[in-house]
């Protein structure tokens, strides 16, 4: 071998892959304060879900609430309905019942308007009648 140490040479090679393994620790160790860092920001991400997810939880319940009270709501305004309708049905019932009295009445009424026309007729005749007989009778007298 020529003059250079085999000794030498290992340590060389040893002491540059010393200095690889350290450059390599190097990026290691900012990948890992990286990634530790992300850890944090993760934790405060998952806190601010879980916050978020408990706010979600108490907006569904409000929810349920007042959907609660509006059906029972429109459940009342519903019933109260149906009972004017009810109520507005037998209104018009005894409207109707109303209305066919006074149309029997008024029909009444117009007979016997025709009734005593008639009638009066027949007794102006009647006088008309005895006023010729009376006056053939005073001539003939």
């Amino acid at each position: 071998m020529g003059g250079f140490p085999i000794g030498l040479l290992i340590e060389s090679i040893v002491s540059i892959l010393l200095v690889l393994t350290i450059g390599y620790c190097y990026v290691l160790n900012k990948r890992l304060v990286s990634l530790h860092a992300d850890k944090e920001t993760m934790r405060d991400m998952i806190s601010d879900l879980v916050e978020a997810t408990n706010m979600a939880n108490g907006a569904i319940g409000q929810l349920k609430d007042v959907a609660g009270e509006a059906d029972n709501a429109l459940n009342a305004r519903l019933e109260e309905a149906e009972r004017f309708t009810l109520e507005l049905a037998n209104h018009v019932v005894a409207g109707q019942n109303v209305v066919e009295k006074i149309s029997k009445i008024t029909s009444a009424a117009r007979q016997s308007e025709t009734i005593a026309r008639v009638e009066t007729r027949r007794a102006g005749m009647a006088l008309e009648q005895l006023d010729i007989h009376e006056r053939r009778k005073g001539r003939a007298a």
